[in-house]
């Protein structure tokens, strides 16, 4: 006689728990949301995120704080990020290089893509070869001539092992047949200021942050590597102009929760960046950094991880890339 009333106690419980999940939702948010950034103040990723942090206390009623938690490939933000609270009040802005290939680069990452709720694909953009220009060469050409002449002389930098650009410039030396030295920094800002103060000769960087630089005299910009050149920088080849067809390789940056936040909580969110997404400032600012912006239901980010995750794997592995 009790198994019936134990069970009827079990779907009360159950419903009272679920009754309170939605109400929590719908209230959501009742105060500031926080954005992690795995980079360092200044990178592409960190710029994609105060642009995002600016436009979205509109859409949900509350501020936006950012706050960068940058090193070790971005592994050291991603991972907080990963253990939070699935409440909706810590999210993620990444870019594929921190979600998808420090995980399969770094043993200890404490993380994977699986770790995280896809919410929004924020915006793509491609990257750009760019070198000092101190040195003496004005396109991938006389890159590659230098470096073969030079070899184990010239270095790159970037945001730290396993991200895009790092696999980039692997993927560049093997198909170039050259010997640059990679030197890592803790983020795409670092990275790029090496490259201005002459002390790495050069990067590859999204169209948001070097075209500025470039503007100023303080970079020279070779390639653009993507299928075609962009209308940003229409006197710029792309890389398959240079000789190098299969370095297309862009930069997307996305927005994520923590692994099992409430399903209507996601589509909040999901709602509130495609409406940030279509009006100004957002709107107009990622078009004069370079960037495509995007958008699009959860499950279109979630695809696309997938995509991605498919692609690098076997890049990661036959290029033997391993950090600790």
């Amino acid at each position: 006689m009790r198994r019936p009333f134990r069970t009827a106690a079990i779907v009360a419980a159950a419903l009272v728990f679920a009754s309170t999940v939605s109400a929590f939702a719908q209230t959501y948010p009742n105060h500031p949301i926080r954005i992690i950034v795995p980079t360092p103040a200044g990178g592409p990723v960190d710029v994609i995120a105060r642009l995002l942090g600016n436009s979205l206390p509109p859409m949900l009623g509350q501020s936006i704080i950012v706050e960068n938690r940058p090193g070790a490939g971005n592994t050291i933000g991603s991972r907080f990020a990963a253990a939070a609270e699935p409440d909706g009040y810590t999210l993620l802005v990444s870019a594929a290089s921190g979600l998808i290939m420090s995980p399969m680069i770094y043993h200890n990452a404490g993380y994977d893509a699986a770790s995280f709720t896809a919410v929004a694909l924020i915006a793509e953009t491609p990257q750009l070869l760019v070198v000092n220009p101190d040195l003496p060469v004005k396109n991938v050409a006389e890159l590659v001539a230098y470096a073969k002449a030079h070899p184990g002389k010239l270095n790159y930098s970037t945001g730290g092992a396993g991200t895009l650009p790092h696999l980039t410039a692997e993927l560049f030396k093997r198909l170039a047949g050259v010997d640059i030295v990679h030197v890592p920094y803790k983020g795409g800002g670092p990275s790029l200021t090496a490259v201005v103060a002459g002390e790495t000769q050069m990067t590859f960087d999204t169209v948001a942050t070097s075209i500025q630089m470039a503007e100023a005299g303080k970079l020279r910009i070779l390639a653009v590597v993507g299928p075609q050149r962009i209308a940003e920088l229409p006197a710029v080849p792309a890389m398959p102009e240079a000789g190098f067809p299969s370095l297309t390789t862009g930069s997307w940056t996305a927005l994520l929760a923590p692994r099992g936040t409430p399903p209507s909580i996601v589509a909040n969110l999901n709602e509130a960046v495609n409406g940030a997404l279509a009006i100004e400032p957002m709107k107009g600012t990622l078009a004069r950094l370079g960037a495509q912006p995007r958008g699009g239901l959860p499950h279109v980010l979630a695809d696309h991880m997938a995509a991605e995750q498919k692609k690098w794997k076997p890049i990661v592995d036959d290029l033997n890339l391993k950090a600790d």
